[in-house]
């Protein structure tokens, strides 16, 4: 769409916006077929939309949403408090593709009570709605959910949802929900035992082995337990086993003590983080370029009860704040198990509302902190180092890697109006000092990855007095294209794309080169400043929608030849430094100098080490260590 179609449109829209109330509330963007694609929450409706009709929101992604935007709704709440509570169900509602959301729509594991029974029973579940039910989770791992109900009913004996008998007992008293009250004396008459009353994990509901306050008092030790407060459960079942071996109850007390023993089990699979009685979460992030993950550190008394990660379907294409608060409503909104202490890794502007919405569903006070150093910093890196191994495996997994590369290279060739996509793309970068040292690199993309083997470094030739890139380029390229490199198979074959590190002068001289030489190979200039993208053809550069394949690909290579070209850079001006600062120095010879590299490998290592540093390297005299040592300081003065 032009430029001048989008105004006229904004223009519209904003006419439209003038009309909305100056109140708390939420707004949904939509597009031509009136599905949205945006909701948000603010404090002034009419202010906060008139951000984006304006573009004045500074958000990458708003030119490209608005773009899309031919409509909009908005509901008007009584506060910014009931407007985030709308918020988070109109998401969950509509899931709008520009919200922060989690990549899959499958639902994730729960562990479940269901409280509304006389008897309740614990459960392995996808869903978590059902009233009258507690949901503890979610876990991103099925077996590991498995494993915690089974260990926890060798702590607790409590019945299963997947148990016959207590299916079959549970119908019973709902027909005669007037026995509820003598329930066990009812099953006593009427039941049979199941399998796991007899092996210890079943407390004998099915036989009325069990009444309604006793099995009241096991469902609230495992609630105490999923939420992590295991250390008063220890404490009663011990103070339970030592009362039962004082009544000489040796077959009870065996029974409790193997209990504290699963208690024990579960806790030597944690890892331990702090020393004292901390309950928090600690979130993690990794982002690519249009997806992330999130990675929850669930910590209760100190100890990692669980790890949970979730893959979200946006990354670099949106801000960090953006991203993580979007997490944090939508992983809160689906959980009951919230702690005193959320820890993330940026301040959000909205964290107080979030407390205050936090602390409600809580009950108790929450806050949102984010670590600077200490146990809660290193676990918070921790995180987001296990959120990184997570997308990694997920990409694999997926193939996702491959599906935006092919993707990429597709948008490529139509944008740039190639014949064919570019499946060798060379792309070249100029690094200088004033006029000194100056070279230049050539890396290689061969189907959208990096070709190591093909990468080359040039050192320019020319005599500059101050930085000419668009002289270097020329050089460089004559170089790299003439006919004796082009038939060179060392070099490669002919590129399908070649781009240039900088905007239209750089492209100019690569233009220039190429017809000197009679090529006629497709180019490119990639800015860095706004990541326009210059073509011959045309004045006005081309613009890469944000978070697109292919804004993400070319974004890559120039970065991959900014780097290669850098790195030869510092290690000529590093070996010309060394030479010149060194040789100046009387009773360092080239062995000398030889030793010292071999020691401290770069002349920043050498510039960092004490005159007793220096000295301990063989064949380095202490009054030539001082020397060296103030020979580079004055240097360096």
């Amino acid at each position: 769409m032009s430029d001048d179609v989008l105004a006229e449109r904004l223009r519209a829209l904003a006419a439209e916006v003038s009309q909305v109330p100056q109140e708390p509330g939420c707004y949904l963007w939509k597009d031509a077929s009136g599905t949205v694609i945006y909701v948000g929450k603010a404090k002034n409706l009419r202010a906060r939309m008139r951000q984006y009709v304006t573009l004045s929101d500074e958000r990458a992604k708003i030119p490209l949403m608005m773009d899309a935007v031919r409509s909009f709704d908005y509901v008007v709440v009584e506060s910014e408090h009931e407007a985030l509570l709308l918020e988070r169900n109109l998401i969950a509602q509509h899931h709008p593709y520009y919200n922060v959301d989690l990549k899959d729509d499958k639902s994730y594991p729960f562990i479940a009570i269901t409280e509304g029974d006389v008897f309740p029973c614990i459960k392995y579940t996808r869903e978590h709605h059902r009233k009258g039910t507690r949901y503890f989770g979610p876990y991103t791992d099925a077996r590991a959910a498995k494993e915690t109900i089974e260990t926890l009913r060798k702590v607790v004996p409590v019945c299963i949802g997947t148990c016959a008998e207590w299916r079959r007992a549970t119908r019973l008293l709902e027909k005669h929900p007037e026995d509820a009250a003598v329930a066990n004396l009812v099953l006593a008459g009427k039941g049979r035992p199941c399998f796991d009353f007899h092996v210890g994990k079943g407390p004998g509901v099915c036989v009325g082995a069990i009444g309604t306050v006793e099995y009241a008092r096991n469902i609230a030790q495992v609630e105490r337990f999923l939420r992590g407060e295991r250390a008063g459960i220890v404490a009663e079942v011990t103070d339970q086993m030592h009362e039962a071996a004082a009544d000489l109850d040796f077959e009870r007390a065996a029974r409790l003590k193997a209990r504290l023993d699963a208690i024990e089990a579960l806790e030597d699979r944690q890892e331990v983080d702090f020393s004292s009685a901390v309950s928090l979460d600690a979130i993690g992030f990794y982002r690519e370029e249009t997806i992330s993950c999130a990675c929850v550190f669930v910590v209760r008394e100190g100890i990692t009860v669980r790890t949970v990660e979730f893959i979200l379907d946006k990354g670099l294409d949106v801000g960090e704040e953006e991203l993580v608060e979007g997490f944090v409503k939508r992983y809160y909104d689906q959980t009951e198990d919230i702690p005193a202490e959320v820890d993330l890794p940026l301040a959000l502007s909205d964290a107080e509302l979030i407390e205050g919405w936090l602390s409600e569903r809580r009950c108790r006070s929450v806050r949102l902190h984010v670590p600077q150093r200490g146990t809660k910093k290193s676990l918070l890196d921790k995180a987001a180092s296990n959120a990184r191994h997570a997308l990694m495996r997920y990409m694999v997994r997926t193939g996702y890697a491959d599906d935006r590369t092919n993707q990429a290279l597709l948008e490529l060739e139509s944008a740039l109006a190639l014949d064919a996509p570019p499946l060798r793309i060379e792309c070249f970068d100029i690094s200088t000092l004033h006029g000194s040292f100056t070279v230049a690199s050539m890396v290689v993309f061969t189907d959208g990855r990096p070709d190591k083997g093909q990468y080359r470094r040039f050192k320019v030739r020319a005599e500059l007095d101050e930085a000419n890139d668009f002289l270097s380029m020329s050089e460089v390229l004559g170089r790299r294209y003439a006919p004796e490199r082009m038939a060179d198979e060392r070099f490669g074959s002919r590129p399908d794309l070649l781009v240039v590190d900088g905007g239209k002068p750089q492209l100019t001289a690569a233009m220039n080169q190429l017809a000197e030489l009679g090529l006629d190979i497709p180019v490119c200039g990639l800015a860095k400043s706004d990541e326009e993208v210059f073509v011959p053809w045309d004045d006005a550069p081309i613009v890469l929608p944000s978070g697109s394949a292919s804004l993400y690909l070319i974004k890559q290579v120039r970065d991959e030849s900014h780097r290669f070209a850098i790195t030869f850079h510092r290690q000529l001006r590093d070996k010309a430094m060394t030479a010149s600062i060194l040789d100046e120095i009387e009773g360092v010879g080239p062995k000398r100098k030889k030793a010292l590299m071999k020691v401290f490998g770069s002349m920043k290592r050498l510039r960092a080490a004490s005159v007793e540093d220096i000295a301990a390297v063989e064949g380095i005299p202490a009054a030539v260590a001082a020397d060296i040592f103030a020979g580079i300081h004055a240097f360096e003065r």
